[in-house]
């Protein structure tokens, strides 16, 4: 018994110094961002530097989507005869090459692309697709987003640094009212975004480049070995790969894209699965190379690892309720110390749970999205769903390492947009940095032969 004991108390005090290690670090982060004035970007300089960009959109039964992002794609402000846009039907089974054909007839900026065999995933579909873009800039988006009228050129601004190998802009849901969950995951990617990626950008640390509503330099992207089609988060790879070789990661809070965020608990269950499997892949494999990174200052080092890290807070965090709920229920540990196991979990309530409400609640302010707030007590439980989701992640992840149980696959997220194909789409368009942009196509806007819009009197 006085073993067990000794144990509990040892898993407790670890639990509690990991999580109020997050803790700290989301409250500095959260200080950073609502004391800054002037977040750090280059949108200035938007308009000077244009260059040559493939824009690439892989899509695996998408014709619910496609013609949106498609349409959205064509009419963003950006010189056409410095754009390609290269749509890739990857094995689809539905009309999405249908679509993909019709929108390439129609459009001579648009290229298209059928994968009829290969590895499935996004990173096979990428790798495939990067042999035939000509653009001195990649950028991505997945089939589900709508970007606004100047999404390229806010992407593309940031090149103007030399140091920068990778870009990101912001995701924002577009169904937040569609179910209670679609809403949580709302005020979670307004913290994720708002606060996380942006903080960590303007302290010089590891903003993250997501796969989507992003880019890369094409002869950075060649020099670092290009998409890892193994990985199934090849955008966080990539992040790694490119900042252990030097590069850097810029952030463009103003870049705003519109996404569906998944609306069902199943759907987020996978999703979120997915993601811990593929970031602990990634922790795995280069962790070592990332310590040893000379590239890299001492405070990157340690924020990259929390960032790789960051699913296994979810096992650390069981661990810590197991060990707190059989100190509380043996008699003996409370003669030694009476009052442990309650200061360590009141402890870990106040300092971990806090500094997560605080996230959220401090980007919905700054977001002015305040109705949202009101969702904010409901994000315990999916808290405890992602908890959930991400341990039993883990587990099968470990257990078929263990055992040799095979690769684990892609699975693509669930659409529920309706749509025809057409391209009308209903996203915010302005790309103001405050979301309430509509995209409308006035009577007033015309597009030019090069594909450059002027307003007519």
């Amino acid at each position: 018994m006085i073993v067990l004991i000794w144990i509990c108390r040892i898993c407790l005090i670890f639990t509690i110094a990991v999580l109020a290690a997050y803790a700290i670090r989301h409250h500095m982060f959260v200080l950073s961002r609502i004391s800054c004035r002037k977040p750090l970007d280059m949108m200035e300089l938007v308009g000077f530097n244009n260059p040559t960009v493939s824009v690439l959109v892989p899509m695996h039964n998408e014709e619910n989507v496609a013609g949106d992002v498609l349409q959205a794609l064509v009419d963003c402000d950006y010189d056409w005869n410095r754009l390609e846009i290269i749509a890739i039907d990857d094995r689809s089974e539905d009309r999405t090459g249908e679509i993909i054909d019709e929108f390439a007839a129609k459009y001579p900026v648009i290229k298209a692309i059928h994968r009829k065999k290969g590895s499935g995933g996004k990173g096979a579909a990428l790798r495939q697709a990067t042999v035939h873009a000509g653009g001195d800039i990649i950028l991505l988006f997945d089939a589900d987003y709508v970007p606004s009228r100047a999404m390229i050129k806010f992407l593309v601004t940031p090149f103007c640094d030399p140091e920068v190998g990778a870009v990101m802009g912001r995701v924002v849901p577009q169904n937040g009212g569609a179910s209670v969950l679609a809403g949580l995951l709302e005020l979670e990617r307004g913290a994720g975004y708002q606060i996380g990626q942006q903080a960590r950008y303007h302290l010089g640390l590891t903003p993250q480049f997501g796969g989507t509503v992003g880019g890369v330099r094409a002869s950075v992207l060649k020099a670092v070995g290009g998409w890892n089609t193994d990985s199934l988060t090849e955008d966080t790879d990539l992040t790694f790969r490119l900042m252990v070789h030097g590069w850097k990661v810029a952030y463009v809070n103003r870049a705003e894209c519109y996404e569906e965020a998944p609306e069902t608990w199943q759907v987020r269950n996978r999703q979120i699965r997915r993601w811990a499997t593929g970031h602990t892949e990634c922790l795995h494999a280069l962790w070592r190379e990332w310590l040893a990174a000379r590239f890299l200052s001492r405070a990157e080092r340690i924020d990259g690892l929390f960032v790789l890290a960051c699913y296994w807070t979810a096992p650390i965090l069981v661990l810590g309720w197991l060990a707190s709920l059989t100190l509380f229920l043996t008699p003996r540990a409370h003669g030694t110390g009476p009052f442990l196991a309650a200061l360590a979990f009141v402890g870990y309530q106040m300092f971990g749970n806090q500094a997560t409400f605080l996230e959220l609640g401090a980007a919905a302010l700054l977001d002015g999205n305040r109705r949202r707030i009101v969702l904010l007590p409901l994000s315990l439980f999916n808290f405890f769903a992602s908890t959930g989701a991400i341990c039993q992640a883990l587990v099968t992840y470990y257990l078929g390492g263990l055992f040799g149980t095979g690769p684990h696959y892609w699975h693509k997220t669930e659409r529920y947009r309706s749509g025809n194909g057409n391209g009308n789409h209903n996203g915010n368009g302005k790309g103001n940095g405050n979301g309430n942009g509509r995209h409308s196509n006035s009577g007033h806007l015309t597009r030019s032969v090069n594909g450059l819009y002027f307003y007519r009197e």
